[in-house]
């Protein structure tokens, strides 16, 4: 790791980027891809303009839960093909914008510094086009993935009650604060089987970060099962156009509005 990703970012840093939403988790499985787009799409429905940024280079399936064949993706301005501006494609049945990432182009830990610090510049001078950038992280804890988590406005995430998720959550608000004590971390239960066992898994993780970082992450929602999300992503339609009245949307509708009417 470069001195340089060791340094915490500037306040104005933060600032900039305040309408980026991370979406990220320590363990893969969660959900953390099906929220960002779901998210998305509920933002777009609320009117908004919005832009999904598919952060997860080596196994990027944004694309592939959309149904889309993207003409440009990351890897190209990872390249130096085309800017990042040039990457995004409009998603019209969802009414937002999507960059795609290239499953098996390598992903953001192996990213030079270098070309990692100027990813994040040209993200940070395409946000203001756009009233919200929802950006989808890959999963685990390394450096660039929290980089990536700490120029964003909000970071969620996302944990289900399986121990090793809320282990791996646990490390990434753990290393998050690290860098940044300021920085602004919710937590997301996904796949509850209840709302009272989604805030039983709350409240595990929040004892831990009480107990040992003196921190309250707080909960920005409990997402319960519904096998309409896996139906939705086998047809590789959203949830909002294949089951647009389920239980699950307004779930993320909620969630969605409190992202919308932060300051």
């Amino acid at each position: 790791m470069t001195e340089a990703l060791e340094t915490a970012p500037s306040r104005s840093d933060a600032a900039a980027a305040r309408n980026l939403t991370a979406v990220a988790s320590g363990k893969g499985g969660v959900g953390k891809t099906w929220l960002s787009i779901t998210l998305s799409h509920s933002l777009a429905q609320a009117g908004r303009k919005v832009l999904l940024f598919d952060g997860d280079l080596g196994l990027a399936n944004v694309d592939i839960q959309l149904g889309l064949a993207p003409e440009h993706d990351l890897s190209g301005v990872l390249t130096g093909r085309h800017d990042l501006a040039h990457a995004a494609q409009r998603f019209e049945a969802g009414g937002f914008d999507v960059i795609a990432g290239r499953s098996g182009s390598g992903s953001l830990v192996n990213l030079p510094a270098d070309r990692l610090a100027a990813l994040k510049s040209e993200l940070r001078r395409l946000a203001p086009r756009y009233d919200h950038v929802v950006v989808d992280l890959g999963a685990g804890i390394d450096g660039p993935v929290r980089e990536f988590a700490l120029m964003a406005g909000t970071c969620l995430v996302v944990t289900t009650d399986e121990p090793t998720a809320l282990t791996d959550a646990y490390a990434f608000v753990k290393l998050c604060l690290a860098r940044d004590r300021d920085a602004d971390l919710r937590i997301v239960v996904n796949m509850a089987a209840s709302e009272a066992e989604g805030r039983k898994t709350y409240a595990t993780l929040l004892k831990a970060c009480q107990s040992f970082l003196q921190a309250s992450p707080p909960l920005a929602g409990i997402l319960g099962r519904d096998s309409k999300v896996k139906e939705s992503i086998r047809h590789q339609a959203p949830l909002l156009t294949r089951h647009p009245n389920c239980p699950m949307v307004e779930s993320v509708a909620s969630l969605a509005r409190s992202l919308a009417e932060a300051p």
